[in-house]
């Protein structure tokens, strides 16, 4: 899953960011107005945290972009702004929540758990493709109530993949979700085949109802068999 921290305050930014990836997320973040515009313009999320208060501009206005994008991306707003006029204007701009300063970092994971859960999963936790249950919150993936072992890449990966089941994914955009702001640091996508090509080997040797076609030249597709 992929999160961006929309925050000015450096050091609440860190401690977001560092607990986060602690969570197996993927994280990237904006420290004012401009920085985060361009961030939600070109990429997608499955969660952004905003702060109202940014250098150059107003959080409000972001959610504005949001909508005018037609962007679905989770929005919780981290603000110390507590006024109840705040807490509705937002809600009704689209936000999903709403977490006034100070907060508890294990509070703010829950949010973001929640809100994960109802948009992807209807509340559940757990993904079922054919003979394969894939645990989001455990991250754990079971063939036949067998666990099967994935390094925090490959269970990305499939993540992402059942996300967007049956639907072609390409090189670009799942590199570009996985990996986060590090992408550009890439000279081309040989880490993906690689990454691509153990997944299957271990849904195959575990007899999973599920595979992960090729489509050559463009990317890759999660399929039930």
């Amino acid at each position: 899953m992929k999160i961006l921290i929309i925050e000015d305050e450096a050091e609440l930014r860190e401690t977001i960011q560092k607990s986060l990836l602690k969570e197996k997320y993927t994280v990237e973040t904006a420290h004012d107005f401009t920085s985060a515009s361009d961030k939600i313009t070109m990429y997608n999320y499955d969660c952004i945290l905003l702060d109202i208060m940014l250098p150059n501009g107003n959080g409000l206005d972001l959610l504005k972009h949001l909508k005018q994008l037609g962007k679905s991306e989770n929005v919780i707003i981290i603000s110390a702004k507590n006024a109840l006029d705040d807490k509705l204007k937002g809600l009704a701009l689209g936000a999903d929540d709403y977490l006034t300063k100070p907060f508890h970092i294990a509070e703010l994971t829950a949010r973001i758990t929640a809100v994960l859960r109802r948009k992807y999963f209807n509340g559940k936790s757990e993904v079922q493709l054919g003979n394969c249950t894939i645990n989001i919150q455990e991250r754990t993936l079971k063939v036949n109530q067998h666990d099967v072992h994935l390094n925090r890449k490959e269970f990305d990966i499939l993540n992402y993949f059942s996300l967007n089941k049956n639907r072609l994914i390409t090189k670009s955009a799942l590199a570009e979700y996985v990996w986060g702001d590090h992408i550009d640091q890439a000279d081309n996508f040989d880490f993906i085949y690689y990454q691509i090509k153990n997944l299957r080997k271990k849904l195959e040797d575990s007899n999973a109802e599920m595979a992960i076609e090729t489509v050559y030249g463009i990317g890759y597709k999660l399929i039930e068999k």
